[in-house]
Formats: structure tokens, sequence, C-alpha cells
């Protein structure tokens, strides 16, 4: 998916990737009870592991599993960068023509992997987990997420009880091209579903973390909906920024407006002088920040036609053909 990422001939059917970042008492068994179950389900498959930057012995405990299991690929990452970027390179550099993301604290259950394999068989291109019964701080983590995820379900139009999942299953085809960012992660069955792929979702198990505390703490639900705003933005209007800016820039235009009318209202019906008020240098302000903001959006609009053409992207999203001989 990146120039970088080096070429692998062998497929396998079944790519399983985990970020990691300090796990290393979690990872001896999470191998352990993936290689158990991906055995048993029956299809070729890798499991990649990506060693977010960790300080602890993880990435020790990595090789040492990998030398155990060849199944197992250890990618290490020099610093820590998030779950999201250690989530897109063990997809970079997975080979699998179906991909399973699964955290690797444990809570999530690989005995749950071949359940929603078979949902995917059904026709979906995304699986998404639902942690139905959630084995985490009621207020702290259960309460602060249901509200998150009401949030982010409104304001995506996709409805999803559970966007925090890690758990979840892609047909490649679907990220194919999608590139993240910040906490975007969560975001991959919202952004399939608005480019057409079949999304449902099912309840999965969830156990209590048995080693170490979480990572995440309150403030990731801000950053999660200023990504989500970012996410929307792109959806629906990276090719036309214009409506945006235009959009903004009417409300600009009508506020002047109504500061220049309120104004002469003032003037002529109150008998009170212009300077007396900052009406006049409201309305100025006004007309120029509408002004300023049809200029952006026409440069915003050149850029995007200039990031196409070098990409030799197209502005839209083909799921097949039929009887086409040529390539578009």
């Amino acid at each position: 998916m990146v120039d970088d990422v080096p070429k692998i001939s062998e497929a396998v059917n079944l790519s399983v990737v985990v970020p990691i970042f300090e796990e290393e008492e979690s990872i001896p068994l999470l191998v352990e009870m993936l290689v158990a179950e991906l055995d048993k389900i029956g299809r070729t498959y890798e499991i990649v592991a990506v060693n977010d930057g960790s300080r602890d012995r993880s990435q020790a405990v990595l090789a040492e599993a990998a030398a155990r299991y060849p199944q197992l690929r250890v990618v290490e990452f020099r610093t820590n960068a998030g779950q999201t970027a250690a989530l897109m390179a063990g997809i970079d550099y997975s080979r699998g023509d179906i991909i399973v993301t699964i955290d690797a604290d444990l809570q999530n259950d690989p005995s749950d992997i071949h359940v929603m394999l078979e949902k995917l068989d059904e026709g979906f291109d995304v699986v998404s987990g639902w942690r139905k019964d959630r084995q985490d701080a009621a207020i702290r983590r259960n309460f602060v997420s249901r509200i998150a995820n009401r949030i982010i379900s409104y304001i995506s139009g996709v409805k999803l009880h559970d966007y925090g999942c890690t758990l979840k299953i892609y047909r490649r085809e679907v990220l194919e091209g999608m590139r993240l960012y910040g906490e975007m992660h969560r975001f991959v069955p919202i952004y399939a579903s608005w480019m057409g792929a079949k999304v449902v979702e099912m309840p999965v198990r969830h156990h209590a973390r048995k080693f170490g505390r979480s990572k995440y703490g309150l403030n990731r639900i801000f950053k999660v909906v200023l990504d989500l705003i970012v996410i929307k933005f792109f959806s629906q209007y990276l090719v036309k920024p214009i409506y945006v800016f235009g959009g903004a820039a009417a409300l600009f235009m009508a506020g002047s407006i109504a500061s220049l009318v309120f104004m002469l209202w003032l003037k002529l019906v109150e008998g009170v002088s212009m300077i007396q008020t900052p009406m006049p240098v409201l309305a100025a302000m006004l007309f120029l920040l509408a002004v300023m903001t049809i200029l952006l959006g026409i440069l915003a609009e050149i850029l995007v036609r200039t990031y196409f053409e070098s990409q030799g992207r197209h502005a839209y999203h083909v799921r097949g053909t039929i009887n086409m001989s040529g390539k578009a």
C-alpha cells in the first residue's frame, strides 16, 4: 500500500495484525492463543505484530515467539507512533486477502475470529466487533465510551455500538488506498461504509485486563471527535471544498449585511451616530472574512485538482466491472 514496504510474493489467506505497546507479559499467551485458534480455522495465515516503540521487553519477547512460531512476523518502530500508525504498518506489511485486527492486551478473545469470518463469508466487507459486555471501569471507560459512540454515530450516519473495539475483520480491497492518521483507525468501518462497503457489527467477548494497565485516557475522546470531523470533511468535501468555504463565506456575508442594516436602522430611526457603535467595524470585518474565505475555497479547489492529477487518482471508487477489457 506504500512504496517503501517490501513486496512479498508468498500469499496467505488471513493476516492477523496486532499493535503492541508495552505488553511483554501478554505477548506469549496471546501468540499461543492466536496460533491455536488459527490452526483450527484451517486457512493459511500469518500474524503481523507491530511493536509500537515499546520501552519494556516486548521486542525481546516477540523475537523469542517468532523463533518458535514461523507464522509470526514482527515490525518494530523506532519510537512510539500510536495505535493507528501501528495498525497501518501492520496492514502495509501483511499479505492476506482478509485482515483481522486485534488488541494485544488479551481483552479481545481470539476464539471470536472464526465466528466473525463466518459472518464475513455471508457477503460482508467489514465485520466490526461489539464489546456488548465490557469488563472495564463502569464510569471512566464504559459510560464515556457509550457517549462517544453515540456522538460518532450521529455525526457519521453509520450506526455502530462500539467503534473502539479493535477486533475487526476486513477484506483487503476495502483498505486499498486508505491512509490513517491520528486516532482514525476506529473510523475504518465508517470510511468503508461511505465508500459503499457492506458493514456489519456483531457481539464479541471481552475480558478484564490481566496484565498492566490501559494506555488510554479521557483526553482521547476529544482527539477522536476532531479526527471524525476531518474524516467527515474528506469523505464529503474532498473533491468540492469550495462548498465548505463558500458556506462559511455566505454566513460571514450575511453577518456583514445584517450589521450594515442594523447600523442604518440605528442612524435613521434611533438617531445614533455610526461612529458611536461597533457596527461599521463589524460589518467591514465580516465582509473581508467573506472575501478571504471565498479565496481560500478557490485555492483549496486548485490544490485538490493538483492532488488528483499528480497522484493519478479518481474522484470515484469502482466496486467492479463487467465486460470491460480496457483499464481506466
